[in-house]
């Protein structure tokens, strides 16, 4: 007897709805083929890029270039009002305030004191961060570039940290480092006391930092990381054959041609430094006092936080950091030249 074959029911409507999706894909395209061909022959060839860049272009002026354009407006009225109908134009009233002190190296002679004080945490918090930083970085890397069992495994290792949320990152060490958190639990069963990690000032600044080096490292190490294996093994053959030590190769031959790769790390991290305010606000909320409040946050707690909003310093702050980085990025563009 012969067996009959028999078409599986799921297989069958599979295959039919495989058919039909077809059909319409190829109706969307045909549509959209004669749209662009009408499209081209009245505009011309010439005028079709801007066809295809003019949506960019309107979420860019959507979302970055008229948030710009209106944070501008704002910085020069005052009032607590928030349409920019209702707001009095004050000129350069905001800047004044935030710059009136008697002494700048004093913030509590500042009519901004915590203005001021922010911009000392994170200059202070930059120096920290940005030089613990490049150092680690290039360690980490010299490390991974050599010849070691299991490379593939710890240079992923490092990365991991950068793929994983700054809110995530602080919560995670909020709950290792507090009162009750896993740290002191660790100290208290050896035996000693438990350590003020949140509410010292000086251990929360220590930690913020410590925290911050820890997850960005690894994009920082990757940077550095590409510039070693682009210098040529020759270089080092020859450094070798004419008898130079490690430490002689690292200063002579390793350092200058990784430069370029350590001003892009440096300005980067300088950049991304002054703009600290997610993992910080998470994990200290600021505290404690203003110890670890930074000037993004001094921003944010303007702006969006205070029960009184001031809008009008909030975008002050916020051109007057814009205006630091703009010199930061200039600063690497002019390296960049100099290395060229």
């Amino acid at each position: 007897m012969t067996a009959q074959a028999h078409t599986h029911p799921i297989r069958t409507v599979g295959s039919w709805l495989g058919q039909v999706f077809g059909k319409i894909w190829n109706a969307i395209v045909l549509v959209f083929d004669v749209f662009f061909a009408m499209l081209q022959n009245r505009l011309g060839i010439r005028r079709m890029p801007y066809v295809f860049v003019l949506p960019n272009l309107l979420i860019f002026g959507i979302f970055i270039l008229f948030p710009m354009l209106l944070n501008f407006f704002y910085s020069f009225t005052g009032g607590i009002e928030f349409f920019p109908a209702d707001r009095p134009w004050v000129g350069t009233a905001n800047f004044e305030q935030l710059l009136d002190c008697q002494n700048f190296l004093d913030p509590n002679s500042c009519r901004e004191d915590l203005f001021w004080r922010s911009i000392f945490n994170t200059i202070g918090y930059v120096v920290a961060q940005v030089s613990l930083m490049v150092v680690f970085s290039l360690i980490t890397a010299l490390a991974l570039n050599r010849k070691i069992r299991g490379r593939a495994f710890f240079r992923s290792v490092y990365f991991y940290p950068v793929l994983l949320s700054p809110i995530v990152v602080a919560l995670i060490w909020k709950w290792i480092l507090q009162e009750n958190g896993l740290l002191n639990g660790i100290i208290t069963g050896l035996g000693g006391d438990k350590m003020p990690f949140m509410v010292d000032a000086t251990w929360a600044r220590f930690w913020v930092v410590m925290i911050s080096v820890w997850a960005f490292m690894g994009f920082y190490t990757l940077i550095l990381l590409a510039g070693l294996q682009a210098i040529p093994s020759d270089v080092y053959e020859a450094a070798d054959m004419d008898g130079a030590n490690n430490w002689q190769t690292f200063w002579k031959i390793t350092l200058p041609l990784l430069m370029p790769n350590m001003v892009v790390v440096l300005v980067l991290s300088l950049i991304r430094a002054v703009q600290v305010f997610d993992l910080v606000f998470a994990f200290t909320g600021g505290g404690p006092g203003s110890a670890t409040r930074f000037i993004v946050q001094f921003i944010y707690d303007n702006g969006f936080s205070s029960a009184v909003k001031r809008y009008g310093i909030a975008a002050s702050a916020s051109l007057l950091m814009a205006g630091t980085l703009v010199i930061l990025t200039l600063i690497q563009l002019r390296f960049n030249r100099e290395e060229a």
